[in-house]
């Protein structure tokens, strides 16, 4: 059985790698629109993605658009897979019998 991941396992993580990990692999989302999705504050969302970045579950990517700097979230294919085992984890324990 593969074990939950207590990185992932912090409610607005789960949500921030549920959301990323719907994207194909070369697809990322600006972080106006994590924020606004995930109803988390800048301070909030910076310091999870922070955490994930740090573990390597995601990259952030800085660019300018129109002269205004926007930060670009997507996840890796480690976090894919931290995700989805944490997922089959997840699922392992509720389908268990009581």
């Amino acid at each position: 059985m593969d074990s939950l991941d207590t990185v992932i396992h912090q409610p607005a993580r789960l949500q921030i790698m549920a959301a990323l990990s719907q994207l194909k692999a070369t697809e990322k989302v600006d972080f106006a629109f994590l924020k606004k999705s995930l109803g988390l504050t800048d301070g909030n969302l910076g310091a999870h993605l922070a955490t994930l970045e740090e573990k390597g579950y995601i990259a952030l990517d800085k660019a300018f658009v129109a002269r205004h700097p926007k930060t670009f979230v997507s996840a890796t294919a480690p976090g894919r897979r931290a995700f989805a085992s944490h997922v089959a984890a997840l699922q392992a324990i509720i389908e268990r019998p009581a």
